[in-house]
């Protein structure tokens, strides 16, 4: 079998808008981390809100995908056409926190401010504020999955990485022509780390990646939504990939068609990952 490699690496700044394609990232508990020192932005570690406090994704509003993200100078940036940028400090923000809801959890976060809310609500069309995670909570991953390694994330669904091999998208590419459907890009499932030199599939069967020091334990199928039938650079919704899909890869264990593995690092926080770089892939069938 040929080597296994890190072909891709990307982190989320704001959940659901655009993310950030990486030559290397540091690993931390929670996730990717992109950049150090004042620039540094970690994997959903943003939130958009409703009036309710209740988050506010691609599901709800496809235009969440035009959105690009970036850090620079010290501050968080955001952009989309037809605006200027917004930019937001990442120096700590300060004030009390405010509970936001992701699916079912209840997580404190700290309000970004009237500015950014007021952008990000011309953009969206509604009346939404940003949000960031409070670095002093740990929103643990669910032991079922997570066991007592004691995992945790900010605002990503619920677990801090996402792997997907190249070999499963082009075996659903594949799927997908053969029902006259047009091929669909990694972009539309918004993975962390993509890898090559496994066969389709493998990642459902990979027990732990190590690489550099660091060792990521896959825990969990990733169930899919509509987000992935939204194109990331128009905001169109269609219905592929999750018809053809759940043609082959529906599981109700976990909620539905699955595609992708929801991950936890055990080991090597604070090192890095690098576009390239060889995996050992070990399987636990």
């Amino acid at each position: 079998m040929p080597a296994t490699r890190i072909t891709a690496l990307n982190v989320y700044p704001v959940k659901s808008c655009r993310g950030l394609s990486l030559p290397a990232a540091r690993v931390a508990t929670r996730g990717l981390v992109a950049e150090s020192g004042p620039d540094a932005v970690w994997d959903r570690e943003w939130l958009i809100i409703d009036r309710d406090g209740r988050f506010v994704t691609q599901r709800d509003n496809p235009r969440l995908a035009l959105i690009h993200t970036g850090a620079a100078g010290g501050a968080l940036t955001l952009t989309t056409a037809g605006r200027p940028p917004l930019r937001v400090s990442l120096a700590p923000l300060q004030g009390p926190t405010r509970d936001v809801v992701v699916w079912n959890s209840v997580i404190p976060a700290r309000d970004a401010g009237d500015d950014a809310a007021a952008w990000l609500s011309a953009v969206v069309g509604g009346d939404v504020r940003l949000m960031r995670f409070d670095a002093a909570h740990h929103r643990l991953c669910n032991p079922e999955y997570a066991g007592d390694s004691g995992a945790h994330t900010a605002f990503a669904d619920g677990y801090p990485l996402l792997v997907i091999s190249e070999a499963s998208l082009a075996d659903l590419n594949h799927r997908l022509a053969n029902n006259g459907a047009p091929r669909l890009p990694m972009n539309r499932f918004r993975p962390n780390i993509v890898l090559a030199g496994l066969e389709p599939y493998d990642e459902d069967h990979v027990d732990t990646l190590t690489a550099n020091g660091v060792s990521i334990k896959i825990v969990k199928p990733c169930a899919r939504c509509q987000i992935t039938t939204t194109d990331q650079d128009s905001g169109h919704v269609g219905i592929e990939p999750l018809r053809t899909l759940g043609s082959y890869r529906m599981d109700e264990r976990f909620g539905g068609v699955t595609f992708g593995m929801n991950a936890i690092v055990v080991a090597g926080e604070g090192r890095s990952l690098s576009v390239g770089m060889d995996v050992d892939a070990s399987l636990a069938f």
